[in-house]
């Protein structure tokens, strides 16, 4: 199954939550602190709420969810086969699942993944090693950077 992920930045979850489960006519798949996400089966559609306190209503990024890793590594050929640079990160951790995924930048900068779960996982996801940059939601993200603020807004990883 394939559906299309648009993930936004709110300003307050327990709201947002409030106002999507009236707008989707469903309850959030997945809940953790700061963060909370819906699977809609029509149209289908995973929405992705991050709290961010001052950019509420502001893109954090978009995405497409693919059924498996072989579908994955099919669209990264044919990205690249397009001429478009796909980064990919596989079995890497981010919104509380474990994943397989390639990022590509639109022309007007706005970050879009291509990904699959490979499971759920009970952290946000992997900071940079002590010392090290790394990457947070396919943007860099700085060495002091933890896992809790991975796809929070900052000098160097803004969503």
């Amino acid at each position: 199954m394939s559906r299309i992920q648009l993930a936004l930045d709110v300003d307050d979850l327990e709201q947002a939550v409030g106002f999507y489960t009236r707008l989707l006519g469903v309850e959030p798949a997945k809940r953790r602190p700061g963060y909370a996400n819906f699977a809609v089966a029509e149209p289908p559609l995973k929405l992705v709420l991050l709290e961010n306190p001052g950019r509420g209503g502001s893109l954090n990024h978009l995405g497409i969810e693919l059924g498996s890793s072989d579908e994955v590594h099919a669209e990264i050929d044919r990205l690249t086969g397009a001429g478009l640079l796909a980064d990919p990160e596989m079995n890497t951790t981010c919104c509380y699942a474990t994943q397989d995924k390639a990022w590509v930048t639109g022309p007007g900068g706005e970050r879009w993944e291509v990904y699959t779960v490979l499971a759920d996982s009970e952290t946000f996801g992997e900071p940079p090693a002590a010392g090290e940059s790394g990457t947070c939601c396919g943007q860099e993200a700085p060495a002091t950077q933890d896992a809790a603020t991975c796809c929070a807004p900052t000098a160097t990883a803004a969503g």
